[in-house]
Parts: C-alpha cells; sequence; structure tokens
C-alpha cells in the first residue's frame, strides 16, 4: 500500500514547501552547480531532471538558452543526465556517465565531462575545486518526525551535496519502499586534514554511522512528491566466454587458498557492474568458498543471489542496481535484506583506507590491457571515452588483488583486448595484479615488464593474435632504445588503427 504524502512528509512546515515539480525548477537560475543524488540509475530524482530540461528548451527556443553542470553519485538513467544533454542542458557533468546521448555530445566537445575517482568527489567538492554548490537535488523515501530524511536506493554523493550546497530540493517517491529505512548506514566523521581522524571500521557489516541523512529544515526549499520506479537494467544471462572467465577467476582464487594466501571465505569481493561482473558473481554460487562477504560500491544481481542462498552474508554498497526481477525480490523480502546490506556514501564505501583495511579482492573490467599489464578502461582508440573509471580506481589501487577481467577479442573477433601498448591508461601496470580473460589468467605479481609480457600474450591473448603479439615483443627486444619496458613507439600506437596483413583482423582496441 502507497503511502499518502502526510505520511511521507509528517512535518506540517515541510508540507507546505510542496509544489509541482516545474515550479522547484523555476528556482534554478541559469550557471548554476546542481548536485543530484542517484549512483547507477538508483535513488535519482525523476521530476526534476524532465522539468529542467522543458524549462531549458522553452528558453532556448526564445533565443536564450542557459546551462546549469550537473553533479552526481555515478551513472544516473536517461531521466537525468540523457534528458538534460538533449536539450543541450549541461555545461559540466561529473564524475561518471553511461548515456549515450551524454556520451555523444561529450566526444564531440560539445558538453564538458570530468571523469573522477569516485572515493575522490566528496573531498574535491568539500576543497571548493568545482566551485560553490548551488542546490542539491535528492531523492528519498520520505521524512521522519524529526525532520531527518530517509535515503532511497542509492546514498552516493548525498551527505555531501545536503552538506555542502546553498539550497536543497527534495524529493520523495512514493514508488520507493519505507521498507528501505534502516538499510543505510550514513557516517558523519569525515573531515579535510588536518582534523581527519581514521574511519572506524574494521569489517563490512560495521555499522559506524546513523540511518538518515540530516538536513537543516531553512535549508529545504522545495518539495517534489513522485511516485516513478527507478531505471532497472537488464543482465544477459551467462554465454560461453563469460562463463569461462568466471571459471578462470574461481580457479584463481582457489589456487590462492590452497596456497595459504587467501582464507577459504576469501576477503570481501568487489566487482564492477555489467553481464561479465555477474558471471563471475555466478561463478561463485558453485565455487568451493563460504560464507563470503562483500564491501563494494554496487549491489546487482550476482551478490543478491549469493545473499538469498546463505553463501554471502552481508553486502556493503553505495546502490542497489537490480534487473526487474532481482528487484522484484529484493523489495519483496525487504526485511531480509536488509539485515545483510548495508548502503553507505561512496565516500565511505569506496575510501582506499577501508578497501587496503579488509583487503578486498577487486574484480573489474576493462577495454583493453597492454602486454606489461597496463590498463585502459574508459576510451576508444585513446580518444573516445565511453564510460568513466567510476570506482575501480579506487579498489585497484588498494585492492589485496586487483582482477580486470575482459574477453580476449572484441567485435566478433575483429579486435584484440590485448595489445601491445594502451590506447589510454587508467590503471597502470602498479595497480594490475591479475588480468584475466577466457583463454586463461596472467598473474603478474612479482614480475619483471618482460615476463609480465610473455605471461599476458601467452596466458590471456585470443590465438589468434598471440603471433602479431610476439613478433612485436620479440622485435621490441631487440631493437628498443630500452630494454626494460621494450616498445616500438610508433608501431605500437599504429597498432590500434592499421589492419593485419590479410586484412580480416582489425588489431584495434576498439
Amino acid at each position: 500500500m502507497k503511502m499518502t504524502g502526510s505520511d511521507r512528509i509528517p512535518l506540517a512546515a515541510l508540507r507546505r514547501k510542496a509544489m509541482p515539480a516545474q515550479e522547484a525548477a523555476a528556482l534554478i537560475p541559469a550557471g548554476a552547480n546542481v548536485g543530484m543524488s542517484g549512483f547507477t540509475s538508483a535513488g535519482y530524482p525523476k521530476a526534476l531532471p524532465s522539468a529542467l530540461a522543458g524549462r531549458i528548451g522553452a528558453a532556448r527556443a526564445d533565443g536564450h538558452p542557459f546551462r546549469v553542470s550537473v553533479w552526481t553519485g555515478a551513472a544516473t538513467a536517461p531521466e537525468l543526465d540523457g534528458t538534460l544533454a538533449a536539450v543541450d542542458g549541461i555545461d559540466l557533468l561529473l564524475p561518471y556517465q553511461s548515456d549515450p546521448v551524454s556520451r555523444e555530445k561529450i566526444n564531440s566537445g560539445q558538453m564538458d565531462y570530468i571523469d573522477v575517482h569516485l572515493s575522490h568527489v566528496a573531498q574535491m567538492v568539500t576543497e571548493g575545486f568545482l566551485g560553490q554548490l548551488d542546490f542539491a537535488i535528492v531523492e528519498v523515501v520520505g521524512i521522519t518526525r524529526d525532520g531527518e530524511l530517509i535515503p532511497s536506493s542509492s546514498v552516493g554523493n548525498n551527505r555531501t551535496w545536503i552538506d555542502q550546497a546553498a539550497r536543497v530540493i527534495v524529493e520523495v517517491n512514493a514508488r520507493q519502499s519505507r521498507g528501505l529505512d534502516g538499510m543505510h548506514d550514513i557516517y558523519y566523521g569525515t573531515a579535510l586534514p588536518p582534523q581527519r581522524m581514521p574511519i572506524p571500521l574494521t569489517a563490512p557489516g560495521d555499522r559506524i554511522g546513523v540511518p538518515h541523512l540530516i538536513c537543516p529544515a531553512d535549508k529545504i526549499v522545495a518539495i517534489v512528491e513522485t511516485d516513478e520506479p527507478d531505471h532497472t537494467t537488464s543482465f544477459s544471462p551467462p554465454d560461453e566466454v563469460s562463463r569461462r572467465i568466471a571459471g578462470n577467476v574461481i580457479d584463481f582464487l582457489e589456487n590462492e587458498m590452497v596456497q595459504g594466501r587467501l582464507p577459504r571465505n576469501l576477503l570481501p569481493l568487489q566487482a564492477g557492474v555489467g553481464n561479465v561482473a555477474n558471471a563471475v558473481l555466478d561463478g561463485f554460487a558453485e565455487g568451493p568458498f563460504g560464507p563470503l562477504t562483500a564491501y563494494t560500491e554496487v549491489l546487482q544481481d550476482g551478490m543478491l543471489a549469493l545473499l538469498k542462498t546463505g553463501q554471502m552474508t552481508v553486502a556493503s554498497a553505495t546502490a542497489v542496481h537490480l534487473s526487474s526481477q532481482a528487484h522484484d525480490e529484493f523489495i519483496g523480502h525487504l526485511p531480509y535484506y536488509r539485515q545483510r546490506v548495508i548502503l553507505r556514501p561512496q565516500e565511505i564505501s569506496n575510501h582506499p583506507e577501508i578497501i587496503r583495511r579488509l583487503g578486498c579482492l577487486a574484480i573489474n573490467g576493462m577495454v583493453e590491457a597492454d602486454i606489461y599489464g597496463n590498463v585502459n578502461s574508459t576510451h576508444i582508440m585513446g580518444t573516445r571515452i565511453m564510460n568513466g573509471i567510476g570506482g575501480s580506481g579506487d579498489f585497484a589501487r588498494n585492492a589485496y588483488i586487483s582482477m580486470f577481467v575482459s574477453p580476449s577479442v572484441a567485435k566478433g573477433g575483429m579486435i584484440s583486448s590485448i595489445v601491445p601498448m594502451a590506447s589510454h591508461v587508467d590503471h597502470t601496470e602498479h595497480d594490475v595484479h591479475v588480468i584475466v580473460t577466457e583463454q586463461g589468467v596472467a598473474d603478474l605479481r612479482g614480475l619483471a615488464p618482460r615476463r609480465r609480457a610473455r605471461k599476458v600474450i601467452d596466458n590471456c591473448a585470443h590465438p589468434d593474435f598471440r603471433a602479431p603479439l610476439n613478433d612485436y615483443f620479440e622485435r621490441a627486444v631487440a631493437t628498443s632504445y630500452g630494454k626494460h619496458t621494450p616498445h616500438l613507439l610508433s608501431e605500437a600506437l599504429a597498432w590500434h588503427s592499421r589492419f593485419l596483413a590479410d586484412g580480416t583482423m582489425h588489431a584495434a582496441s576498439g
């Protein structure tokens, strides 16, 4: 049963601030910096972005176009940055994007975009590098009788937006279950140096904060009531390649356990979002490990399945991003999952101090890796951004074991994911411990560059590309200016756009 406005907004003084989305959008001036809730299509405002886009579109039609800067937690949904990008309403977007309209605007030079480590955003905003945050627009489940905000299906940067914004607009979404109340752990103990103190979290299930967001009533200038669902995703069933990648990850971790470097319950898992990551998580259901825990950014289908069976006992994240079917399972059994899922601000879910302390096992995707272990996770041909680095850098740099996974080829086998030199580097060889494709595992720990190259080519490259990769490496060893990390620079860059001699295999990265 849906709750009424008075149930969701019990304080009369705040109910008096309720207004239609169009009136609330009219409060936002041209050039404003706007922090919006949302993390991977979860917990984002549903009405304000569309109303603001309508206002911007009307102004453009009258010859008075304007833009705003949009700061989010991570990717949101087409109804937010996609809608605003479609009317050329975004001047600057950060820290992540996945919307095709936004991506095209960014890659055509029509929109500025800053790709930021997710753990860094809160500090950057607090330090003032991005300017004054004028408005926070935050979706919530409801407001308590004490005036506190009940977070929605994501936390992201909401605590920072509310703290730093001059004014706050709250979207109270009746579609979000009130059963989410109590799932969140909002930590208010972070500060800039020299006041910074250790974060007292030593296990994924620790609660160190409070369940609600705190916002002074006088900061709230408008409340908009909505009744709209999150934009759910659709994960493809694992194909043969994904299953082989998952099997290679499980085999690698099982060997680590046999060698005494990991316990049977492993260490807290972190997995990026996507079909391959979900296939890897599915693989844990059949592996010899348990009980498992997760300290990650996003609760997705694979982790929910492990929680359902009891093979995973607790998952800490900052957002819930599920398929429609998994979402129904989650909402239908919220009392069960509320005891096992903790949603935190992303500056905590992605905090390097905690990742290093817990010893997370990080599993993230990539566009390509070069033979020395440098990883490109964001760009095609070195210039065209796909999504963003997201939180992978937070985990890769600080994980106990940092793994990057990908099919060995793309575009029907025309493109190799293993290249002589990455066309763009997000994760240097120093942060990449293990590379996994369906071909095998390259454990790069303790190996000098030339030994890494042999391991990557032999274990991870597709057989169709091993010969040209070996040919490149051997000639580089023989003729390179330096022998530590041998390269033929002009040829390494040309690899991304040339056809092989027979004209059938394109050796580009994208």
